[in-house]
């Protein structure tokens, strides 16, 4: 995390990260992306369930239906790591 200094959390960095236009449009995004499975009964509020992009937005990905998928919240937070713990 950008916000991240000798593991400790930076509340002030994060804050300013945080309000990023980029970092805004993405969190719209991926909002958009749980609400239109909401409407499909795909998941609900509280149920455990994250909305997942099958390719990344960060990584180029678009919240169109057909890049979507329900994964339980600890399948979807997890990813392959390289030697020092960052994503491959």
């Amino acid at each position: 995390m950008p916000y991240m200094t000798n593991g400790k959390r930076d509340y002030k960095k994060q804050q300013a990260y945080d309000g990023k236009p980029s970092v805004k449009k993405d969190r719209a995004a991926r909002n958009k992306a749980r609400r239109e499975m909401e409407r499909e009964g795909k998941v609900s509020k509280g149920d455990g369930k994250e909305v997942d992009h099958k390719k990344p937005l960060s990584k180029g990905g678009s919240t169109s239906r057909s890049n979507l998928r329900v994964r339980s919240a600890s399948s979807n937070r997890s990813f392959a790591r390289t030697k020092n713990g960052s994503m491959k």
